[in-house]
């Protein structure tokens, strides 16, 4: 079996994500620590857009509903050939890749979303997508207006940070040069230089935590490439809160393992939807989609065409 593993960030989560997860014996242990930072009254509270995109929330919160999604889904599938996390998406992709275990990958949520919140307090910064364009007239304007580029999504899309007026007002002349522009629901400029000061922060706390070398290769967002050595892992994993996200060269690294198909493990289907537009040849989909991790398991085979 060919499979490799997306694991998505913050923006994802929802009030009906993954519902299969709460009854299933093998996400209640990791469950249960994710509820011990967020409260036994996480799933009720999602409807409360305001407290669930508080960054502190939603940092721990993807990370443990993605752990537990995989300890699910590893009982019934073999290990998959490459796995990438896009954004707070890589701690639970290093936990797939068997670097850290779910009680780190927790703690480092934690420690990951007060080192950024400190970085920027007081401060209204925030992320904003950009398609439609090209990279020299988005590099124009983001001088123009102060901003810097956070994530390569595409050729023609973008993620771009900074202040929120500065956003503002790029915003308005780029929808004048035929862009699409959306804030998104993230307060903080992420992977880019407004997070310059989390990095040490974050870094102390990466650096205090037990590494094991990846049982798969793992794609991180601060180089775009496969790494394997504690020590560039540790940096990795911190030196990606200031630095642009490559995801087009994450994806075409795990495209280069040549997967059959790909699984997003985390809610909503952003990354199996650029993915799709990207490799339509290699069909990709989102354990948000199916109703249990067994529907999970089945879609995958299928598609590895081991039926």
């Amino acid at each position: 079996m060919s499979l490799a593993l997306l694991f998505p960030g913050q923006g994802t989560q929802h009030p009906t994500m993954l519902r299969w997860l709460d009854q299933h014996r093998d996400a209640a242990a990791t469950l249960d620590l994710m509820a011990a930072q967020l409260g036994r009254d996480w799933r009720s509270r999602l409807d409360d857009a305001g407290w669930a995109q508080r960054n502190q929330v939603a940092q721990c919160l993807l990370t443990g509903i993605e752990v537990a999604a995989w300890q699910c889904l590893s009982r019934l599938l073999p290990p998959p050939l490459a796995i990438a996390g896009y954004s707070v998406g890589e701690l639970p992709a290093f936990c797939a890749a068997g670097v850290i275990d779910a009680g780190a990958a927790l703690r480092l949520a934690v420690d990951r979303a007060d080192a950024m919140d400190r970085c920027v307090a007081g401060s209204d910064t925030g992320l904003m997508s950009v398609s439609g364009l090209r990279d020299g007239t988005l590099t124009q304007s983001c001088r123009r207006h102060g901003l810097a580029v956070a994530i390569e999504l595409a050729a023609d899309r973008w993620v771009l940070g900074g202040h929120s007026a500065a956003l503002d007002r790029a915003a308005i002349e780029l929808t004048q040069l035929g862009a699409r522009c959306k804030r998104l629901s993230i307060g903080l400029a992420s992977h880019t230089p407004w997070m310059a000061g989390a990095v040490p922060d974050f870094a102390r706390s990466v650096r205090a935590t037990r590494f094991t070398l990846p049982r798969v290769p793992l794609v991180c967002n601060f180089t775009g490439a496969m790494v394997r050595c504690e020590s560039d892992l540790c940096s990795a994993l911190a030196g990606q809160l200031a630095h642009p996200v490559p995801w087009t060269r994450c994806m075409e690294l795990v495209a280069e393992r040549r997967p059959r198909c790909v699984l997003e493990v985390g809610p909503g289907s952003s990354l199996s939807q650029l993915w799709n537009e990207r490799y339509p040849e290699v069909p990709a989909r989102s354990v948000d989609e199916f109703r249990s991790a067994e529907a999970v398991a089945a879609w995958v085979i299928g598609a590895s065409g081991l039926r």
